[in-house]
């Protein structure tokens, strides 16, 4: 509050309670779109074993294809969610899922379309790739950004968990659809229709979504209700000044970029670990990949509830702290025992687990940004999100590195360490209103 306790009374500082089964059907939309993000994020994956003698890509090649993404991605990230914060998620969502929708259906083309004879089939597919990361570098930032405009306080980590959930269904099913797509109809075609499926979501989204749930047409005025204000001097800062001067937004960005750190090990090694390590053939295999995935998928919004119950019941800081240092800290004692456990079997249930206990902590991390400044939500997601991306930038080098020179073992209980460090670091966190 400002000198003079005056409190702003611009709609941007209010909390609205909008009507229930219009909000959820918002929250519905995002996790269709996230699902969107991880079928269009993984399945060249699956395509480049036929991509690669097609184009004569080498694996080199193909490995700095898949990582060209990641960089696109991460440099993204804080102007994808400014924007939102700017001119609302309404527009910057759909205009996000058209660019990596339309990018993501240019990749099957990327070595015949005009820029190739300029930059070669290698150079081309790199830039296609770096802008579908561009594109989907707005999409978790603006799903908080919706998150923060239309859920009160208590509802808003079930729903940032329930639009986070999604890419642990779309990481698990884009293997054996686009596997049948490809045997069946060519890889191309995989890209096709994955940009297809993006486009329609998109177009729902854009007709159906409002900023606000002011601008609604299926909300009544007599139905919202203001339940709260924020402080005029901590909305006025800009999320710079807010990463710059408040120690939670630092520990929040450090926390969560030891989240990102963990999460690329299951993204980047789970399946090859399964298979060369613990011993599993390759379909086999292939089917223990997508368990960490799924359990992602449900613990995710189901921590978001648990922060939310939390908070209610303990205050704020307290709420989002139990949740999140709780997922982190169980998600490290899962992955250490599941690491040395003699039984394959037994390893892939307690990695599992370790995996939908990092998830469980999200819906705290990115409530967290919308409680210490709702105007800024996008923003500061967006800075916490390029804390993940440096952190998931990290691991898919220093796993292999680690598991070559001292074994697999210490390599995942170095991934154990460091969702250790995230959870311990919530102890200086406090996601009150920015003062």
């Amino acid at each position: 509050m400002s000198d003079s306790g005056a409190i702003s009374r611009s709609p941007d500082h209010q909390i609205i309670n909008s009507p229930t089964r219009v909000r959820w059907r918002i929250a519905a939309l995002l996790f269709l779109i996230s699902v969107v993000t991880y079928i269009d994020r993984v399945n060249i994956s699956v395509t480049a074993r036929q991509m690669m003698p097609a184009w004569g890509l080498t694996d080199i090649e193909m490995g700095q294809v898949f990582s060209v993404f990641t960089v696109g991605y991460a440099l993204c990230q804080l102007p994808g969610g400014w924007l939102g914060d700017r001119f609302g998620p309404r527009l910057l969502l759909t205009g996000a899922v058209l660019w990596w929708s339309f990018f993501t259906a240019l990749t099957a083309v990327a070595a015949t379309w005009p820029l190739a004879a300029v930059l070669g089939v290698f150079g081309s597919l790199i830039l296609v790739r770096l802008l579908v990361g561009v594109g989907e570098a707005a999409a978790l930032p603006n799903f908080n950004r919706a998150v923060a405009n239309w859920l009160p306080s208590h509802e808003r980590g079930l729903g940032i968990g329930l639009a986070i959930g999604g890419i642990g269904i779309g990481s698990a099913i884009t293997p054996p659809i686009t596997a049948w797509l490809m045997v069946n109809y060519g890889w191309q075609t995989a890209f096709y229709a994955s940009a297809a499926l993006g486009i329609v979501i998109a177009l729902a989204w854009f007709v159906y979504a409002t900023d606000r749930p002011s601008q609604h047409r299926q909300v009544n005025a007599g139905e919202l209700q203001i339940i709260g204000e924020h402080s005029a001097e901590a909305e006025d800062r800009s999320a710079w000044s807010l990463f710059i001067r408040n120690r939670a937004v630092w520990w929040l960005v450090l926390s969560y970029t030891c989240l990102g750190y963990v999460a690329y090990v299951f993204l980047s090694w789970f399946y090859l670990y399964l298979v060369n390590v613990r011993g599993f053939g390759v379909l086999r295999g292939a089917l223990f990949a997508s368990m960490p995935f799924l359990a992602m998928a449900i613990s995710c919004p189901l921590g978001g509830w648990t922060t939310d119950r939390l908070a209610r019941a303990y205050g704020v800081r307290h709420g989002r702290a139990y949740a999140g240092s709780a997922g982190m800290l169980l998600a490290a004692a899962s992955i250490l025992v599941g690491a040395i456990v003699p039984s394959a079997y037994a390893a892939v249930a307690l990695l599992s687990m370790g995996a939908g206990w990092l998830y469980f902590s999200v819906g705290a991390y990115w409530a967290s940004t919308v409680d210490l400044s709702p105007r800024h939500a996008g923003a500061l997601s967006g800075i916490m999100n390029t804390g993940a991306n440096i952190g998931g930038s990290l691991s898919p080098t220093v796993t292999p590195l680690i598991a070559a020179h001292v074994g697999w073992t210490a390599a995942l209980a170095t991934a154990a360490g460091v969702a250790l460090l995230g959870g311990i670091m919530w102890l200086w966190i406090d996601p009150r209103h920015a003062r």
